[in-house]
């Protein structure tokens, strides 16, 4: 609703209708990650490689859910610095002390991912190898 309480104009419609309008962005929106982020490609790859891993090395579901939430926050993380840096290079290819500071603040998002995900692995091979 707009202040005169008018319903507005929404272009990916309503209910049903918008949520496969949704549904088919975030499909498109992995596509563009996939066909134009290497970054996104080798993080998927290992998300790929590592899920089997989770279901054997799991002790509870618990466990799981985090090894599984580790995986996918480093998707997550990527998918947002991605988005950022095809936002950034929209606006400008040359030398820009903010949009720099931007992307820099994005890769540490990725950063962060990256060190959660190996704390927690290594933990879990740590426990599943009973070394601690």
């Amino acid at each position: 609703m707009n202040n005169n309480q008018q319903p507005l104009n929404k272009p990916n419609g309503t209910g049903i209708k918008r949520l496969f309008k949704a549904t088919y962005c975030s499909l498109l929106g992995f596509k563009a990650a996939w066909q134009h982020e290497a970054a996104f490609r080798q993080e998927s790859i290992l998300v790929l490689v590592l899920l089997p891993f989770s279901f054997a090395i799991a002790t509870s579901i618990n466990h799981w859910l985090i090894l599984l939430f580790s995986l996918l926050f480093l998707l997550f993380a990527e998918l947002v610095n991605s988005a950022l840096e095809a936002l950034a290079d929209k606006i400008t290819l040359q030398h820009d002390e903010l949009i720099g500071r931007a992307k820099d603040i994005g890769s540490a998002l990725v950063f962060i991912a990256l060190m959660f995900l190996k704390l927690i692995w290594i933990i879990a091979a740590l426990q599943y190898f009973q070394i601690i």
